[in-house]
């Protein structure tokens, strides 16, 4: 079951014209997926051997699948810690590609959510706790195996990686693809998963959503006008999960679409395994 699993998803990944790779570390190891920052890789390992990456043991599923993703910037470099049953450690050392991303510049953002009063500090730091908790999830099913489905069809104007310069002063990178469609589009799952934050008006995203598809991947909505879901609700890949608006800091109706490998920002547009909307 678990070479079925993960070739199904290789699968997916190349119909969808993903440059895909499968890589043999050695060991028992091996991985597949995308190899670049922003990209997400599942693997497989000996059932006596833990894995760990970036500091963290990776969970498994039932047949002993395991996942995990590369941030924006991390280096070229990156190793996986394997812990045999005696206790040994082992470091395997692999690569990744670098990318070079867009830089954006928006005009017209409301000067309260470009540069917050300081009274409004002590609400942007519990929500940016919550959201960061509702990413540390796990589970060991692996929603996100069957691939990602684009959760609005519209055009792409806002891409992974990008850094916005908000009226003149540049602010962190964009991490999430944005879909430009009216207020009130539907939203629907791109992959089966459980709600691990339901929120109507979080400062800067407004009305968003955490959905997590299992073993540390997870995707985020934000700027939505109405919530469809609330927190612990199961749903489906294709099941409507709330609408588009513009709520917190935008400047017009659209879907803020996120991937997350627990709190690394991966690129949603890596994984899916539908066409561009």
């Amino acid at each position: 079951m678990m070479l079925k699993t993960t070739a199904f998803l290789f699968f997916l990944l190349l119909a969808a014209g993903i440059h895909a790779e499968t890589r043999d570390l050695g060991h028992g190891i091996q991985l597949q997926g995308q190899f670049v920052q922003g990209g997400m890789v599942t693997g497989t390992a000996p059932a006596a051997v833990t894995v760990q990456f970036q500091n963290r043991t990776l969970p498994r599923a039932s047949d002993g699948l395991f996942v995990l993703g590369f941030n924006r910037d991390d280096p070229p470099e990156q190793q996986l810690v394997l812990i045999d049953a005696k206790g040994d450690r082992q470091s395997v050392l692999f690569s990744i590609r670098q990318r070079a991303y867009d830089v954006q510049k928006v005009n017209g953002v409301p000067p309260r959510t470009v540069n917050p009063d300081p009274k409004d500090m002590a609400r942007i730091e519990r929500e940016t706790a919550q959201v960061a908790q509702a990413r540390e999830a796990v589970s060991t099913l692996p929603f996100f195996s069957k691939g990602f489905r684009w959760p609005v069809k519209g055009p792409v104007s806002g891409v992974y990686g990008s850094q916005r310069i908000f009226n003149g002063e540049p602010r962190s990178p964009h991490f999430g693809v944005d879909l430009a469609v009216p207020a009130g589009t539907p939203i629907f799952a791109p992959a089966d998963g459980v709600i691990t934050l339901a929120e109507k008006d979080l400062f800067f995203s407004g009305g968003t959503i955490i959905l997590d598809h299992g073993m540390g991947i997870n995707s985020g909505y934000l700027h939505m006008s109405k919530l469809l879901v609330k927190k612990g609700d199961k749903v489906k890949q294709g099941q409507k999960i709330g609408l588009v608006g513009s709520s917190g800091r935008a400047t017009g109706p659209h879907l803020c679409w996120r991937l997350n490998w627990y709190q690394s920002r991966l690129d949603p547009q890596l994984v899916t395994v539908t066409p561009k909307p």
